[in-house]
């Protein structure tokens, strides 16, 4: 993980939201800006999903912008990193979705005024966190492989209060996973329905996720369908630089609750962010 020691300041700041997350209020968009605009540091950009695109490095570029701040969920936090890697500015992710993972990662579990008021007063630090990586995409705080993502789908119809679409996809989800083919870790002979990785400064932390039991399956189902996806049962395997991750047949892939195809065998390593964010957390 690159750290810069410096601390740094946003002064041109962007804000990138989506009116269709489960936590967006137009109130609290007003608020944000108002925040920046009493600090001496007025947004000058506003990108608002679906309505607009995520914002690329040219754009933010010629507008001089020195900050993105996404306020936003998982999901399109990820999808910014890569619209912006390379970007020479920095991200400010502010806790906009429903679990707000690296938001949690980078500051602590604290109110969004009170990481965003850090920030705006200089009191934090950049930081390019550790990520992982392979040929289909990046995650930056969890890539999960094999059957079992379909739990996912579930997941999100459940977020969007598509109860009558969630219950259609809940027997194939419970098929997928109790009858596709097992995921193994490269050089360890067991199988599990799916493999978690995680990115950490050690490395990738590998968890073996299980669900192999009508019992194990439904624990998992529930952790799922409640948002975290790492409360279902588990076993730790290892935490390396690199892995390789091996099926019969292609890969499911979750790649920060966004699903993806992998081929049915996925090499990831540890990366740092292809961008640098700031962090407000306290150093440990």
């Amino acid at each position: 993980m690159r750290i810069e020691p410096m601390t740094y300041r946003p002064a041109r700041p962007a804000l990138v939201c989506n009116n269709q997350s489960g936590s967006y209020d137009e109130e609290r968009a007003e608020q944000i800006a108002a925040l920046c605009s009493d600090a001496g540091s007025p947004i000058v950009a506003h990108f608002c999903l679906p309505d607009d695109a995520l914002p690329t490095r040219s754009r933010l570029e010629a507008d001089g912008i020195d900050t993105a701040i996404v306020w936003t969920g998982d999901g399109t936090i990820n999808a910014a990193v890569a619209a912006l890697a390379g970007w020479g500015g920095t991200l400010l992710v502010l806790p906009g979705g429903t679990l707000n993972l690296l938001s949690k990662r980078l500051h602590g579990d604290r109110p969004l005024e009170e990481i965003l008021a850090d920030a705006l007063a200089g009191r934090c630090r950049r930081e390019y966190p550790p990520t992982v990586e392979c040929p289909a995409g990046r995650a930056m705080v969890n890539m999960i492989a094999g059957p079992t993502t379909i739990w996912a789908e579930v997941r999100e119809q459940v977020r969007q209060r598509d109860i009558a679409g969630a219950a259609a996809l809940v027997p194939e989800a419970f098929e997928q996973s109790m009858g596709g083919e097992a995921v193994h870790l490269e050089g360890d002979d067991r199988a599990f329905q799916a493999i978690s990785m995680t990115p950490s400064a050690d490395g990738i932390m590998i968890d073996g996720l299980l669900a192999d039991t009508p019992t194990l399956l439904l624990r998992h189902a529930i952790a799922w369908i409640g948002g975290d996806f790492r409360d279902g049962p588990s076993e730790e395997l290892a935490t390396r630089p690199s892995a390789t991750i091996v099926s019969a047949e292609p890969l499911g892939l979750l790649m920060d609750g966004e699903s993806t195809e992998g081929s049915a065998r996925v090499t990831v390593s540890i990366a740092p962010a292809p961008v640098a964010f700031i962090v407000t957390r306290a150093t440990a």
